[in-house]
C-alpha cells in the first residue's frame, strides 16, 4: 500500500496558501490519489491519506468562534471526509493552542473517540508560539496523544518556530509518543535536514517524513537511519504525489544515485511503516505490473483506512512499534 502522511483537503480556500481556482476538495484530493502513479514500473495509487485542515484555515479571524466550538469549526469538514471516506482517510487534528490548551486537549479526546483520529498535527509557525517554552501549551494535548496511542506530526523547516531542535523538549518529556517530523526539516524558511537526521537517530521515538527532502540527501540519510524510521508524506496540495513517490523508487537504483534497496524496504518507505504506526496490516510488494493492475481495478482486496489488524497489534502504542520495528533491523 501506498499511505500519504501529510495531505490538506479543503472546502475554503487555503488562507495562508492563497491556492488560486476552486478549493482543493476531499474529491479532488481522491482523484489525485487515484492517479496512477508509475513506480518501478507499476502503476499504483495511494491507498489512504492522513487529513488534515490547511493550517491557515486553523488561525483565529474576526467572527470566528473561540474555544472548543471554534476548534470544531476548523476541523468539521475534515471530520465529514474522515465519515464519508473511512476507507481512504484517516483523521489528523490540527492543534491550535491559542483556542486554549485544554480545550484543544478535550477536543483531540473527543475526535479520537467520537471519529477515530489517529494523529495531531503541530504548526508553531502558523499558531505563533516558540514550541521549547510554550511546554505548558503542549503538554495537555501531549499527555491525551501519550495516553490514545496518537502520532503527532511536527511542521519542521522554517524559523521563527518551526526549526526541528526547538521541538526536542516536548519529545524528550514524552518518550511514550512517537513524533513525525514533517517535511524532514525543510520548508520556506531553511534547510534543517541535518538537525532531522541527527534527532531520528539520536531519539528511539522522532521519524522522519520524506517529503520536501532533497533527493540526493534521501539517498545519503536512509543509508544510515533504520528501515523503520522513514514515512512517504507530500503536504499535498501544492505538492503532487508522483513526484515525491519518485524520489523514493530512486533508492532502488544502483549507487550513487540509489542503494539497491529492495522492493520490501521501498514498501516500508512508501506505506507499511506508516501502516503499523496507524494499526494497519502491512501488505507484501505487488509482484509485476500484471499484479498492479489487477489491484487498481479492484480484481484483489485492496487495502484501506479501515483495514485494521487488531490481532497483532491491539494494544500497541505507535512508539512501542517503533521500538520494535528498530531492534527487529
Amino acid at each position: 500500500m501506498i499511505i500519504d502522511t501529510h495531505v490538506h483537503p479543503t472546502n475554503l480556500v487555503d488562507e495562508a496558501w492563497r491556492h488560486t481556482g476552486e478549493p482543493f476538495t476531499g474529491e479532488r484530493v481522491l482523484k489525485m490519489m487515484d492517479g496512477p502513479f508509475w513506480i518501478n514500473g507499476k502503476p499504483r495509487r495511494v491507498d489512504v491519506s492522513c487529513i488534515m485542515p490547511p493550517p491557515g484555515n486553523t488561525a483565529w479571524r474576526d467572527g470566528d468562534r473561540t474555544g472548543r466550538e471554534g476548534i470544531r469549526d476548523y476541523q468539521a469538514y475534515v471530520t465529514s471526509l474522515v465519515q464519508q471516506y473511512p476507507d481512504r482517510f484517516v483523521g489528523n487534528f490540527m492543534y491550535n493552542p491559542r483556542f486554549g490548551p485544554e480545550n484543544g486537549a478535550a477536543e483531540l479526546e473527543f475526535h479520537v473517540r467520537e471519529y477515530g483520529y489517529k494523529m495531531l498535527k503541530l504548526h508553531a509557525n502558523m499558531h505563533a508560539y516558540r514550541p521549547d517554552r510554550a511546554l505548558d501549551w503542549l503538554r495537555p494535548v501531549m499527555r491525551v496523544c501519550d495516553e490514545l496511542g496518537i502520532i503527532v506530526l511536527i511542521h519542521t523547516g522554517d524559523g521563527p518556530y518551526s526549526i526541528p531542535t526547538q521541538f526536542y523538549p516536548i519529545i524528550r518529556e514524552f518518550p511514550g509518543v512517537t513524533f513525525i517530523l514533517g517535511h524532514f526539516g525543510i520548508q520556506t524558511g531553511g534547510v534543517y535536514c541535518f538537525e532531522a537526521f541527527w534527532m531520528i537517530q539520536d531519539s528511539h521515538n522522532v521519524i522522519g517524513e520524506s517529503g520536501w527532502l532533497l533527493q540526493s540527501r534521501i539517498v545519503e540519510f536512509a543509508k544510515e537511519m533504520k528501515k523503520s524510521k522513514l514515512v512517504f508524506g507530500t503536504d499535498s496540495p501544492p505538492n503532487e504525489p508522483g513526484m515525491w513517490a519518485r524520489e523514493l523508487e530512486v533508492l532502488c537504483h544502483e549507487p550513487p544515485q540509489g542503494l539497491n534497496l529492495s522492493e520490501d524496504d521501498l514498501e516500508g518507505y512508501l506505506g507499511n511503516n506508516m501502516a503499523k504506526l496507524l494499526g494497519l496490516a502491512p501488505t507484501p510488494p505487488l509482484k509485476d505490473q500484471a499484479a498492479a493492475e489487477a489491484y487498481l481495478r479492484g480484481d484483489v482486496p485492496q487495502v484501506s483506512a479501515a483495514n485494521t489488524h487488531a490481532d497483532h497489534y491491539a494494544g500497541y502504542t505507535p512508539s512501542a512499534w517503533a521500538e520494535e520495528a528498530a531492534e527487529a533491523r
